[in-house]
């Protein structure tokens, strides 16, 4: 039986040659087709169209991201601002030069006797607010510094709360009203 089926029906009478050689171009032809679409790789529009979908994807991350972060930024300095409008202490009448350092340059700021004990003690303190300074209370400070330290320009620690015990020069008191 080593005949193929063709070869088999011809035999037969079933059909005959014009026939037995159609059924082979159309069996040649399905094989030739199944070969042709065997699964190859993606299209490349399809890699450009997913490689462009999440490079958008990627971008709008990062565009959303900064906008936080913008808000955020934003949020922090609308709080500062309304804590220094409501702990600033007027100082109108200054005739005392107060001297302190913002950004490695040595400004300056007109205080009374009273304001210039309480900055020596560390009871006020100097804060930036667009681009003038202001005094505002320790309490206020310590809260401004915990959302914007760059805007702190001086705050001195009290005294109880400086407890460095190994420092040799404790004992020794260094006046902060000295004039400069």
């Amino acid at each position: 039986m080593s005949n193929s089926l063709f070869d088999q029906l011809k035999k037969t009478g079933l059909i005959d040659e014009k026939k037995a050689q159609q059924a082979k171009r159309e069996k040649h032809r399905q094989v030739k087709k199944k070969k042709g679409k065997k699964a190859g790789p993606p299209a490349a529009s399809k890699l450009q169209a997913q490689q462009a979908q999440a490079e958008k994807v990627a971008r709008d991350r990062e565009l959303n991201r900064q906008r936080e972060q913008a808000a955020k930024q934003k949020a922090i300095a609308a709080q500062v601002k309304q804590i220094i409008l409501a702990n600033r202490i007027e100082n109108n009448d200054g005739r005392i030069r107060f001297n302190f350092i913002d950004d490695n340059k040595v400004q300056q700021i007109y205080v009374t006797e009273k304001l210039q004990d309480q900055l020596a003690l560390g009871s006020l303190a100097i804060v930036k607010l667009e681009g003038s300074y202001v005094l505002v209370s320790a309490d206020a400070a310590k809260k401004i510094k915990d959302r914007a330290p760059s805007l702190v320009m001086h705050c001195k620690v009290a005294q109880g709360a400086s407890g460095d015990s190994g420092d040799p020069y404790a004992e020794y008191q260094v006046p902060d009203d000295l004039m400069w």
